[in-house]
């Protein structure tokens, strides 16, 4: 049941009323000879302590117990110093105010009293799939950038029908500001956010608004800068290169606590700080050769802890593989994931909206090997019924066979996320121009129909539902000049061989392009993107009321479609979403009687005309088919 602020309870006894004995802090180092902790209660002068071996490469301390008259334990920063070297911070490090190059502080996760004891998880306990979810970086959803003030936004969120937040990575990284895929702290939350405590809060406040939230993390690799794990074991392995350099040690000499160290890793996220789903980032890139792969294990470990708490938690996968194994079940021999980002769709709804065919949007074009004989809307028909284009056929720009079909008859839709825009499809272009800033307001209209009223667990991107001006850049701030220049000039080579003059690219560096990214929330309420909003909110209230739309079966959809007309229409049950791609009006035929116009961008100018609907161009309207003899007319 959700509950609002008013039905929230506290915890039976409010934490932290007692200290307690000191924390115990511990470190596995399995090549040291001897491992010190450096550190200072409430910025008092710095002590050393020998932390005593445990066995099994790991190491322990015990901090002082605090003063009899404290209620809380004191601010405790410390670092390691492996046989004598420099002070490094924790790898499980939960709190790095001092930066990635500083001391650790201690976190204590028990202390917040929440007020979720009533919360079930997303969508009333039936988890992440087929809710309507929402991506956000923290550091631009609002002027000030922080969980705290995105907190004060989310009943916008309520009002738009998101059942899930997503947050872009908040682990620490280096400098103030990030997209946060340089992380380093994979256990922390950074400072420039808050710091841990607030993320608490936040994930406590959606829960009392019906929000669940998703935390995006990083596992295939770390940041260039603050990245101090090889001085503590065998994280990386050469056997297994990535585009970052060295893979993680997954299947190697001391890989056991090295999957440890991942797996703790997103058990804590769950238990500690009551997030509901993970999404994990680039998954191919986790190569494992072991008998259990990572994934595997890390999906059985969660569903265990899931029934231990009484909740559904989700583990959503970002993979290149276009592999239906990525979400199928790890007793019937997959990786165990309950979903899985899916690019094709995007790229499919791209290419038919803006007719961009360069790089990899070439295939979905058409008249490729995967669909010799079709166009771009061959192309969606596809991919909006078989979830992938690339399902086993050519894939030219990776010059390879790619992927596996989905079964139709057996795998939900729901297991796949649907979207018009991500963080990546448009940071990652050279100005981070959104959707609305290439094609016509109805032309966007017709991308968010169709992906949310589709059989798949759709995503909107922040700004995205009021089709927002700002862009959405690729910015760093690395304070290394060598890292400085690297970038900038890396980002500009990057784009000059597509075409674009280096002047015209941003530089990840300048605090400018940050700022360009931030979302201005006036614009919410101006005509156009009011309109925009008011558009997404109904079309999220109609898959929610509507069985129809709201469902995963793929062997249920069709599509029809016409390439030279210009129009396509899906069917779902007794609705039809039925899009005008073409430069004029055109009534588009239907494959039965329709009853009524339920939701029309541009509802004057929308009639029905016989076994059909008469649209402006570039449009979208969602029809209600006359039932037959008391039935649904749907195939």
């Amino acid at each position: 049941m959700k509950t609002t602020d008013a039905t929230l309870q506290p915890a039976t006894e409010p934490a932290g009323t007692r200290p307690g004995p000191g924390p115990e802090i511990t470190v596995w180092a399995p090549s040291a000879e001897h491992v010190e902790i450096e550190w200072s209660l409430d910025d008092q002068a710095a002590q050393r302590s020998s932390m005593e071996p445990k066995g099994d490469g790991w190491w322990r301390w015990e901090a002082p117990a605090a003063p009899a008259d404290s209620t809380a334990y004191p601010c405790l920063d410390y670092g390691f110093r492996l046989d004598g070297g420099d002070v490094t911070p924790d790898p499980r490090s939960a709190w790095q105010p001092h930066g990635v190059h500083g001391e650790s502080r201690w976190f204590d996760a028990t202390q917040h009293t929440w007020r979720d004891a009533t919360w079930a998880g997303p969508q009333h306990g039936e988890g992440v799939l087929g809710a309507v979810v929402y991506e956000l970086h923290v550091g631009t959803f609002t002027p000030e950038g922080t969980l705290d003030a995105a907190q004060r936004r989310l009943h916008h969120l309520v009002e738009l029908g998101v059942d899930v937040v997503e947050l872009m990575p908040v682990a620490s990284w280096p400098g103030r500001w990030n997209w946060g895929y340089d992380g380093v702290g994979p256990w922390a939350v950074d400072d420039e956010y808050d710091g841990p405590a607030a993320l608490q809060r936040f994930v406590d406040a959606c829960h009392g608004l019906g929000l669940g939230v998703c935390l995006d993390v990083v596992y295939n690799h770390l940041g260039p800068v603050g990245n101090y794990l090889s001085r503590f074991g065998p994280y990386f392995s050469d056997t297994h290169p990535t585009p970052w350099g060295s893979g993680f040690n997954l299947d190697g000499p001391g890989s056991l606590h090295v999957r440890r160290w991942m797996v703790d890793n997103a058990l804590r996220w769950f238990a500690d700080f009551h997030v509901d789903a993970l999404r994990l980032d680039a998954v191919h890139e986790l190569k494992d050769d072991s008998r259990q792969h990572l994934l595997a294990q890390l999906a059985d470990e969660v569903a265990a802890l899931s029934a231990r708490l009484g909740r559904p938690l989700d583990l959503i996968a970002e993979s290149d593989l276009n592999d239906p194994r990525t979400v199928t079940p790890t007793a019937d021999g997959g990786l165990g994931m309950d979903a899985q980002w899916d690019d094709d769709i995007h790229h499919a709804l791209h290419v038919t909206l803006t007719g961009e065919t360069q790089a990899y949007y070439g295939d979905f074009a058409g008249h490729c090997r995967a669909l010799p004989d079709g166009g771009p809307l061959a192309v969606l028909a596809k991919t909006l019924t078989k979830a992938f284009l690339h399902d086993g056929q050519w894939s030219t720009f990776r010059g390879a066979q790619w992927g596996a079909p989905v079964d139709r008859h057996s795998v939900d839709g729901r297991r796949f996320l649907a979207y018009l825009q991500t963080h990546d499809q448009v940071g990652n272009r050279a100005r981070g121009d959104r959707i609305s800033s290439l094609v016509t307001p109805g032309r966007q209209a017709i991308g968010a129909a169709l992906y949310l009223l589709g059989p798949f667990t759709p995503m909107v991107f922040m700004g995205e539902e009021w089709a927002a001006t700002t862009p959405f850049q690729f910015f760093t701030d690395f304070g290394e000049p060598a890292m400085q220049r690297a970038v900038t000039e890396g980002r500009r080579r990057e784009f000059e061989a597509h075409g674009w003059a280096a002047e015209d690219v941003p530089d990840p560096q300048d605090e400018q392009t940050y700022r360009r990214s931030q979302l201005d929330w006036a614009e919410l309420h101006e005509g156009p993107h009011a309109r925009m909003f008011g558009w997404y909110r109904e079309l999220i209230a109609l898959r929610r009321k509507e069985f129809d739309l709201g469902n995963g079966s793929l062997e249920s959809i069709d599509v029809d479609f016409d390439e030279a007309d210009g129009w396509l229409v899906v069917r779902r049950g007794a609705h039809r979403i039925v899009a005008n791609l073409a430069h004029s009006r055109w009534t588009v035929p239907l494959d039965a009687e329709p009853e009524s116009v339920v939701l029309a961008w541009e509802p004057e100018q929308t009639r029905l005309r016989g076994r059909g609907v008469h649209l402006p161009p570039f449009t979208a309207a969602v029809v209600r088919m006359t039932p037959a003899n008391g039935h649904s007319v749907a195939r």
